[in-house]
């Protein structure tokens, strides 16, 4: 008989959840790409993303769950509906964000995921990050404070605002379904693109929206950006809050390198050091887990 206790371990179960997330961050760091080329303002760049999610979520959901959308919904409870309304922020004020600021500022806000979600897990779920946790978010918050030097002043206080909002909304998010584990994480992410529809129709006028707009945000909304929501949800089944909001700051890396390729944002030399302070980091805690598996 073949031995699996070992695939099992805490150790296993942490990377997993990291490697989950990791693709996760992978994916969400395009939402400013399909964003900027949606050429429409905010509330309908918000309401196609929530139409588009809510769409996508649901058809999964009713082709690989046996007990189809509304039982998933009934059996998740109310957590579904609190991490619902707070997807509806995260996701309403990214979008806010990237529109009223820099991708890179926006981003390099989102860096603080990491602290806020050590806060809101010590406070609701006393749950105290190990040492290897809190010195790989010490070597996160390093490469922002590089970045930071480089760019005070660039961007728009609104848009800044709107990106601390967001992130607190995402990081509490995530603490929220550490504490439920069996939510369903697409129901999630479905709800809050339902909530963030519903929401912004009543000030958008679909009708007028161009053909390109539909394309572009139907690949963001049917593609990365819930799967993206969903694989860093499903990695809090494996790993802490904590744990999973650092890993999701590869988004951070990522996010400014796009907006250099299809915008010609070109970030400041800090901003690449930054950048490489928060990849390196991320990397060595990641080898770290599975070192300590091995």
């Amino acid at each position: 008989m073949t031995d699996t206790s070992h695939t099992n371990t805490p150790h296993t179960l942490r990377l997993k959840g990291i490697g989950i997330a990791l693709i996760g961050a992978a994916l969400m760091s395009l939402d400013p790409v399909f964003i900027r080329f949606s050429g429409v303002d905010e509330l309908e760049t918000s309401f196609l993303f929530g139409l588009f999610t809510a769409i996508s979520m649901a058809t999964v959901i009713q082709l690989s769950d046996k007990r189809g959308v509304i039982q998933v919904l009934r059996h998740s409870g109310w957590p579904l509906l609190g991490a619902g309304l707070l997807m509806l922020g995260s996701a309403s004020g990214l979008v806010f964000a990237i529109k009223n600021t820099s991708i890179a500022n926006t981003f390099l806000i989102l860096s603080a995921t990491p602290a806020i979600a050590a806060i809101f897990s010590w406070v609701f779920l006393r749950e105290v990050a190990s040492r290897q946790t809190l010195l790989a978010i010490a070597g996160v918050i390093a490469g922002i404070a590089i970045v930071v030097s480089g760019s005070t002043g660039s961007g728009n206080w609104v848009g800044d605002l709107l990106a601390v909002f967001a992130v607190s909304c995402l990081a509490l998010m995530m603490t929220l379904l550490r504490k439920f584990p069996d939510v369903s994480r697409m129901g999630a992410v479905g709800t809050g693109g339902f909530l963030l529809a519903a929401t912004m129709f009543f000030v958008t006028e679909p009708s007028q929206f161009s053909t390109d707009t539909w394309l572009i945000m139907g690949a963001m909304g049917l593609l990365t950006a819930p799967f993206g929501r969903v694989l860093s949800m499903v990695a809090t089944r494996y790993a802490t809050a904590t744990e999973v909001s650092m890993t999701l700051m590869l988004e951070t890396v990522l996010a400014p390198i796009w907006a250099y390729i299809f915008f010609t944002e070109v970030p400041a030399v800090a901003s690449l050091a930054g950048g490489a302070v928060i990849l390196i980091t991320i990397a060595a805690y990641t080898l770290h887990l599975a070192k300590a598996d091995s």
